[in-house]
């Protein structure tokens, strides 16, 4: 598994050094993301994510009870983030902030879980940080999110 990684994270220094328009870079990064995802849900068979339509890869692992949280709710959850599959980046615990503040990652599949639910997001970069990164996490990051949902208020 760790060759198809190193592979495609060839890859994708590759294609990101190419000049291009930003649209056209964006859709490329997109493709390389999607393809990084499908290799590691490949060499994972265990995991049995869908796709959602943005591109965004999401397993519930718990659907958990009660009301699903919308765009206008603060949720509370504990959560991991690492590069997918590999070093942790952050980590909280009842973390509390307006859904529609945090990344368009968790925007889209937070509400398909209900208080006391978890999943796990396999997120392509441009529903995370983007070709920015942030602070520690490295630009066209594709990571990984498990997320506990808490509370919704």
């Amino acid at each position: 598994m760790k060759k198809y990684i190193l592979l495609l994270s060839a890859f994708v220094i590759v294609l990101t050094s190419c000049g291009g328009s930003m649209s056209g870079q964006m859709a490329q990064q997109a493709k390389v993301d999607d393809s990084l995802i499908r290799v590691y849900l490949k060499a994972n068979p265990q995991i049995k994510a869908v796709k959602d339509p943005s591109g965004l890869y999401y397993q519930i692992i718990k659907p958990g009870t009660g009301v699903a949280p919308t765009e206008g709710s603060t949720v509370t959850v504990n959560y991991t983030c690492s590069l997918m599959g590999g070093q942790l980046y952050d980590k909280g615990s009842n973390f509390s902030r307006p859904l529609s503040s945090l990344v368009k990652a968790w925007q889209i599949a937070v509400p398909h879980l209900k208080p006391g639910g978890n999943m796990v997001l396999y997120v392509p970069s441009h529903l995370a940080y983007g070709a920015g990164g942030a602070g520690p996490i490295p630009e066209n990051a594709v990571l990984t999110f498990d997320i506990d949902l808490v509370k919704v208020q």
